[in-house]
């Protein structure tokens, strides 16, 4: 069974422990005790919005980065293809939007 908060938990430590940070560092930088940070990312805690957002910024990357990631683990366990790229139009009609809101 898929839990996502175990996938997120994941992708989480993978990427801290590629950029060789400790726990310690990305707590302290996300503003989040090391115990829950850990618990999170052992998938024991589900992460906020917010607290994940957090997670993100003190590692340096977008969230949707790790959404995708986690995506493309589900899809993987789930035997479902996912194309490796966005649609151009789907892209065209973000920036549109967003360009909107500015």
């Amino acid at each position: 069974m898929i839990v996502l908060r175990r996938e997120i938990g994941d992708v989480l430590r993978t990427i801290r422990q590629h950029q060789g940070r400790t726990l310690r560092e990305v707590s302290s930088a996300a503003r989040v005790s090391l115990g829950y940070l850990s618990e999170v990312e052992r998938g024991q805690k589900e992460a906020s919005s917010e607290l994940l957002a957090s997670i993100c910024t003190a590692l340096n990357i977008p969230m949707s980065f790790v959404l995708r990631k986690v995506s493309d683990r589900i899809a993987v366990a789930e035997g479902v293809h996912v194309p490796d790229t966005v649609p151009e139009e789907l892209v065209s009609s973000l920036r549109e939007e967003l360009a909107g809101v500015a």
